[in-house]
């Protein structure tokens, strides 16, 4: 699946789940009980340990899949995002802007999604051939920020992270971005290792989103 289908499977679904824990085994059942929720975008940050072999594992274990993607986050360098591909990363999602990064990223037609917080970040993100960006952390930024960097950027694909809730959810989707990123507030059921709550939760992330696209489009065609 090239870059293109990649991103474009993250638009659609809507909902990527950031997956950061200390134990291999919860990321793997976190990773699960995502994608039976059917959340198109699973991305195991770099803070769990052993992370490329999660990838390769997930990656290897669904191979030819096409419901889902696998991605890598917290990917603080080109060397790791090289990594991270050579793992069976299907995108590299960064907390900042590395150019180098991008580049490394596009020399192996991976999708990449680095963290900006700036129009400044975003113009440079999208000149050095990033098609999608993370705004990180969105909760400082708020939904507004969206709509007033779709002034000057109207091409501009935003993936808001790090302050995501059920609560707030539709309020992002509505104001412009492509997707969102949810950690915590999608993955806090396995610190109870209460994995169906990840899945209940994963579940309505989705249709909430659904729901915010669907009262869009209304307006759009009323």
């Amino acid at each position: 699946m090239d870059k293109t289908e990649v991103l474009r499977k993250i638009k659609t679904c809507g909902l990527v789940a950031v997956v950061r824990t200390d134990s291999t085994d919860k990321a793997l059942r976190i990773s699960n009980a995502c994608i039976e929720a059917g959340v198109a975008g699973i991305e195991l940050t770099y803070t769990v340990p052993t992370a490329s072999k999660i990838i390769e594992k997930l990656s290897r274990e669904y191979s030819g899949s096409t419901d889902f993607i696998i991605g890598a986050g917290s990917v603080m360098d080109s060397e790791t995002a090289r990594i991270a591909i050579l793992s069976g990363t299907q995108y590299v999602v960064s907390p900042y802007l590395d150019v180098d990064m991008i580049k490394m990223c596009n020399s192996y037609n991976t999708a990449v999604i680095p963290g900006t917080m700036t129009v400044w970040e975003i113009a440079q993100a999208m000149k050095a051939g990033a098609e999608m960006v993370k705004l990180f952390p969105c909760e400082i930024l708020g939904p507004g920020f969206i709509e007033y960097i779709h002034g000057p950027l109207p091409y501009a694909q935003m993936m808001p992270t790090g302050g995501i809730t059920l609560d707030n959810v539709g309020n992002w989707i509505k104001a412009g971005a492509a997707a969102v990123g949810a950690g915590v507030t999608l993955t806090y059921g396995a610190d109870f290792e209460d994995y169906e709550c990840v899945r209940k939760t994963a579940k309505e992330f989705l249709d909430r989103i659904g729901h915010a696209r669907s009262q869009m489009l209304d307006c759009h065609t009323s």
